[in-house]
């Protein structure tokens, strides 16, 4: 047998070797959770070839996905069925206890060695409480809490932040990395969690002190465009600042330039403010702006924004010197 024939032979049988690997990862996923998120999330993943077996409480939420080519089953324990890699999207504690625990949960019918991966952001410890139940039928289960909004969730760009056994780390990666452009692990269960709350009480604390800037400035004055490049070469600079400005007309493509539609839902930003204030009773932390931003993005949900994106907080400041 000459050289050439040999080196192709074993160009051949890598190749075959390698393409069935990629086949054999391309096993269905399942996905619970079709809301603003979820569904350009299950999107990417059948982009890039995985089959997607999908459920939602709300079964018009699964139309826009069964369009795109998912299979739609009527539960979560439907889903555990046929899926031995599942991701779930809830909004709260609550539904994700639901969605893993209940009558008609996961783990009601979930297969043994199952991967199962939580990107909702909830308290780490229902986190680890659903890892301990999920141990109990042989399934892993990681918390991968995402940053990034909507409009990151429909380019794959968003983070994760994960948690849970190492060992099943590259598992996890292998789905993540369609969805996402950074993931990132933590350490185990409830640290990923742990991460994104961290993260947004910076968030909501810098929004809020970018309007009040802002806000101050143009009442003394300044154009609000140059205030925010001025902010924007100096010190002062943050994300709230050069990204996602919260004043109307200083940037395009956000949604202060939308009326505030879109984004991220002031709720949602009190539901995570929440969460903060009580990991940070429960470790007994001091988080005197946490705690203070908490306070007013809840008084906003009661003052007619709730469902507005959290960089409303500026209009909120607005009106509230009006009065």
């Amino acid at each position: 047998t000459s050289f050439c024939s040999v080196a192709f032979q074993t160009f051949y049988s890598e190749t075959v070797k390698a393409s069935t690997r990629s086949m054999a990862s391309k096993t269905p996923v399942g996905f619970i959770g079709l809301g603003n998120m979820g569904t350009p999330m299950a999107k990417n993943l059948l982009r890039n070839g995985y089959p997607v077996i999908a459920t939602d409480v709300f079964p018009e939420s699964c139309k826009e996905l069964q369009d795109t080519g998912a299979q739609v089953v009527d539960s979560p324990a439907d889903v555990a069925e046929k899926a031995d890699r599942i991701i779930t999207m809830l909004p709260s504690s609550p539904n994700v206890i639901e969605v893993y625990t209940g009558p008609n949960g996961i783990l009601k019918k979930v297969k043994k060695g199952t991967l199962l991966i939580d990107s909702s952001t909830i308290d780490p410890a229902v986190s680890r409480e659903m890892a301990v139940a999920a141990e109990k039928m042989g399934a892993v289960f990681m918390d991968a809490p995402v940053s990034g909004g909507v409009g990151a969730a429909s380019m794959a760009k968003l983070t994760f932040m994960v948690g849970g056994v190492e060992e099943e780390y590259n598992a996890a990666q292998e789905l993540l990395t369609c969805m996402g452009a950074n993931v990132v692990y933590c350490g185990q269960v409830g640290t990923g969690q742990a991460a994104k709350i961290c993260n947004n009480m910076l968030l909501a604390i810098g929004m809020i002190g970018t309007a009040e800037t802002m806000n101050l400035g143009i009442r003394l004055g300044l154009d609000p465009k140059l205030l925010a490049k001025i902010l924007n070469m100096s010190s002062g600079r943050c994300w709230s600042s050069d990204t996602y400005n919260p004043v109307p007309g200083v940037m395009e493509g956000v949604p202060s330039a939308n009326n505030y539609q879109g984004g991220f839902g002031t709720t949602l930003m009190a539901k995570d403010l929440g969460l903060a204030q009580n990991t940070a009773t429960n470790t007994k932390t001091p988080i005197p702006l946490g705690s203070l931003a908490h306070q007013i993005y809840r008084v906003m949900c009661s003052r007619g924004y709730a469902n507005k994106d959290f960089s409303s907080v500026f209009q909120f400041l607005r009106e509230e010197e009006g009065q």
